[in-house]
C-alpha cells in the first residue's frame, strides 16, 4: 500500500472511499470493505482518501482517536492500494467543493464508497447529492452494535471519557 499526499496521484481507473476515518471503527471499515470488494471486481486499484486532522478535531477540537500512523495502519490491514491524505488546515477547509470534486476527478473513480452524512468543502457546502452529480455513489449503510446503538466516533469517545474501554474496543473492532 502507498500513502499519498492530496493532490499527487492520477490514476486511469479507481474505487475510492472518503471519510475522516477517524479510530477506524467498524462502520468505517464497512465503508472501506466495501469499496475494496468492488475494486477487485472491477480490476481497479482502490484508494482511501481521508484527512489529518479528522475535521472534527480542527472545527471543535475534539480528541483523536487514532493519530495518523495508526489510522494508515489500520487502513493497510484492510487490503487498500493507496491511502490519500490531505492535510485538513485553514486553507483546506476553506476550498470549495467543486475543488475537491476536481481533485477526485483525477482518480477517473468507477465508485465513490460514503457514509450518508459525508460532506465536503467550505461549510460543508458539498454533499452526497453533488457527488452523484459526478460520480457513481455507493452510500454505505449504517453500522450498528448488538446493542442496537449506532457505532460512531462520537460514540467511542463517550464510552473512553466514561472509562468504558471494553466497549469502546469492541466498536473499534481491536
Amino acid at each position: 500500500m502507498q500513502t499519498l499526499k492530496d493532490g499527487v496521484l492520477t490514476l486511469s481507473g479507481s474505487v475510492i472511499a472518503i471519510g475522516a476515518f477517524d479510530g477506524v471503527h467498524k462502520g468505517h471499515q464497512a465503508v472501506i470493505k466495501q469499496a475494496v470488494e468492488k475494486s477487485r471486481v472491477d480490476q481497479v486499484p482502490s484508494v482511501v482518501y481521508t484527512f489529518d486532522p479528522p475535521p472534527r478535531n480542527f472545527f471543535k477540537g475534539v480528541q483523536v482517536l487514532t493519530p495518523i500512523q495508526e489510522k494508515v495502519s489500520r487502513i493497510a490491514k484492510l487490503g487498500v492500494d493507496y491511502v490519500i491524505v490531505a492535510s485538513f488546515d485553514e486553507w483546506y477547509a476553506t476550498r470549495p467543493p467543486e475543488d475537491f470534486i476536481c481533485e477526485l476527478s483525477k482518480l477517473n473513480p468507477v465508485e465513490i464508497s460514503v457514509g450518508s452524512d459525508f460532506h465536503f468543502g467550505k461549510n460543508r457546502a458539498g454533499d452526497v447529492n453533488l457527488l452523484e452529480k459526478y460520480f457513481h455513489i455507493n452510500i454505505t449503510p449504517p453500522v450498528y452494535c448488538n446493542g442496537g446503538k449506532l457505532i460512531s466516533s462520537t460514540r467511542i469517545r463517550q464510552l473512553i471519557s466514561e472509562g468504558d474501554f471494553q466497549q469502546s474496543y469492541s466498536l473499534l473492532g481491536l
